[in-house]
C-alpha cells in the first residue's frame, strides 16, 4: 500500500509537512495546498521551494480553470525541479465553486476537456488529477470518466462525493469501482480514512486498491500511518501510548516554533495552532474544557499552558475511530 498526505488549505502547509515528515515519515508522496496565483505571491512560493521540501516527494497542487495559468505555474514549478503537478478538481468550497474552479469545474465538462487538452499537449510536468465524482448528481460521474479516459494522466486521486456532500454522508465506493473498471491509469482512493478499521472497511469493498490519500485523518491523529502499517504487517510495530504521547509533544513544538518563526506575532501564530486542535483535539478522551482554554488563549504562554495541561491530564484514545 502507498500512503499520500492529502492537501488542506492554510494546515498541511511546509511547516506542517517537514515537521510532521521528521517526527512521523512515511507518507510515499505529500500533496501541497493549492497555488491559485499565476504569480505566485511569497506564502505559495515559500510551499514549494525545495529547500522547504527537502527529504519528501512533494506534489505541488494548482488550482484554476484557465489553460495559460496552469502551464505558466507548471513552468515555474518544473524550474524548481518538480517532475509532477496536480490539478484540483475536488475542492467542494462555495467560494471556490463559484468561480468555476475546483469541483466547480466539474459542472462544465465541455470547458473541462478543452482545459485538459491544451494543458496535456503542452505541460512541461507530469499531470495527476484530484476529483470529486461530480457537482450535484451521481450520473454526472460516468461522462466524466469518458472524458478522464482520453488523457494520459500520472495518477487520479478520487474523493467519492459530490461537491454538494461537502464532507458529509457517506463515500460512494461504487464510483470508485466504475473508475477501477473504466480507467487503465493508477487510482488512488480518497475519503474518510480515520483508523485501521475505516481503512479494512474500505478494502473490503474496494480490494483492488493499493494507493491511498489521507488529510484529516492524519490532522486528528498524527500518529495513524503508524497504525495502519502496524495493522497491515507484522514487521511494524505499533508504539506504545507514552511513545506515541512523547512523538506527539515533540511534533507539537516544533510545529509551534515553526510558526513562530515563519509569521510575525502571537495572533497569527496562534490563529494556526488553534485551526489545528479543531482536529488534533479527536485524539484525545474529553479534552473539550481543555480546548476551551487553548481556543481562550491571547498569547504564547497563556496557549503553552493549556496545551500542557491538556497533554497532563488528557488521556490519549486507544483507538482512533
Amino acid at each position: 500500500m502507498k500512503y499520500y498526505l492529502a492537501p488542506m488549505e492554510g494546515l498541511t502547509t511546509y511547516n506542517f509537512r517537514t515537521n510532521w515528515n521528521r517526527c512521523y515519515g512515511g507518507m510515499d508522496k505529500y500533496f501541497t495546498p493549492f497555488i491559485s496565483n499565476r504569480h505566485m505571491n511569497s506564502r505559495e512560493r515559500n510551499d514549494v521551494l525545495p529547500e522547504h521540501n527537502v527529504g519528501m516527494y512533494t506534489v505541488p497542487q494548482i488550482l484554476t480553470n484557465k489553460a495559460e495559468e496552469f502551464l505558466s505555474l507548471a513552468a515555474q514549478l518544473a524550474g524548481y525541479g518538480y517532475h509532477e503537478v496536480n490539478l484540483n478538481l475536488g475542492c467542494p468550497s462555495g467560494t471556490v465553486v463559484a468561480r468555476n474552479r475546483g469541483a466547480g469545474f466539474l459542472g462544465t465538462p465541455r470547458e473541462l476537456e478543452d482545459f485538459l487538452d491544451e494543458i496535456f499537449e503542452k505541460c512541461p510536468l507530469e499531470i495527476s488529477i484530484k476529483t470529486r465524482i461530480g457537482m450535484d448528481y451521481m450520473d454526472e460521474w460516468a461522462p466524466l470518466l469518458k472524458i478522464y479516459q482520453k488523457f494520459p494522466m500520472k495518477e487520479l486521486i478520487i474523493h467519492p462525493r459530490l461537491q454538494k456532500e461537502g464532507y458529509k454522508g457517506t463515500p460512494h465506493l461504487e464510483a470508485f469501482a466504475e473508475a477501477v473498471e473504466a480507467l487503465q491509469c493508477p487510482l488512488c482512493y480518497n475519503g474518510d480514512i480515520t483508523s485501521p478499521k475505516s481503512l479494512t472497511q474500505i478494502l473490503t469493498k474496494l480490494p483492488s486498491i493499493d494507493t491511498v490519500m489521507i488529510g484529516r485523518g492524519i490532522l486528528q491523529n498524527p500518529g495513524l500511518l503508524q497504525e495502519l502499517k502496524a495493522a497491515s504487517t507484522e514487521s511494524v510495530a505499533l508504539p506504545s501510548c507514552e511513545e506515541r504521547l512523547a512523538v506527539l509533544k515533540e511534533f507539537h513544538t516544533s510545529l509551534l516554533t515553526g510558526y513562530q518563526e515563519i509569521m510575525s506575532g502571537d495572533t497569527n501564530t496562534l490563529y494556526k495552532m488553534k485551526d489545528l486542535w479543531t482536529f488534533l483535539s479527536h485524539s484525545f478522551e474529553s479534552p473539550d474544557k481543555y480546548v476551551k482554554k487553548i481556543r481562550k488563549a491571547t498569547d504564547t504562554s497563556d496557549y503553552k499552558l493549556a496545551v500542557n495541561a491538556l497533554f497532563r491530564e488528557c488521556a490519549l484514545k486507544s483507538e482512533n475511530s
